[in-house]
């Protein structure tokens, strides 16, 4: 079985860290290219942070010969399900930002089974896409790992 991370990197030592527990629990899991990155070496999360606050990771995004975007949206058509990993992120609990919201997107119109790490964020100015959250319904495991269905 095979699920897909999606999150935003900033929270890639949780990322790295479920990518572990689920693999002992014998799925295959995909997670972003940056984190796996900092997996293989080849990039430090400071670093990644320190160029994001710099004016954005599309500068690391560009010098990727890969389409990012494209590259999920090849990993959802062929996983089981996806985990969205929502952390607090910009004061915001439960952040879900735009490349998240769109794959969760790719997996409702592929039919995957959709997971909610926490719940979903309360709607305000800055979440005012709640709406379509819903809509996704998406199961909320609370932290809790056992409650993915394998």
């Amino acid at each position: 079985m095979t699920i897909t991370i999606c999150s935003s990197v900033d929270f890639s030592p949780k990322i790295i860290e479920l990518k572990k527990e689920l693999e002992d629990k014998g799925w295959t899991v995909n997670i972003p290219l940056f984190t796996q990155k900092m997996i293989d070496g080849k990039l430090k999360f400071e670093d990644y942070l320190k160029a994001k606050e710099e004016g954005g990771d599309i500068g690391l995004r560009n010098a990727e010969p890969v389409d990012m975007i494209k590259r999920y949206w090849n990993y959802i058509k062929h996983s089981d399900a996806i985990l969205v990993l929502n952390m607090e992120k910009k004061g915001i609990d439960n952040y879900i930002g735009g490349s998240t919201l769109m794959e969760m997107g790719f997996a409702y119109g592929h039919e995957k089974t959709i997971y909610l790490y926490n719940p979903i964020p309360e709607r305000s100015e800055r979440m005012h896409y709640v709406d379509e959250l819903e809509d996704l319904k998406p199961i909320i495991i609370n932290g809790n790992l056992e409650n993915i269905i394998k």
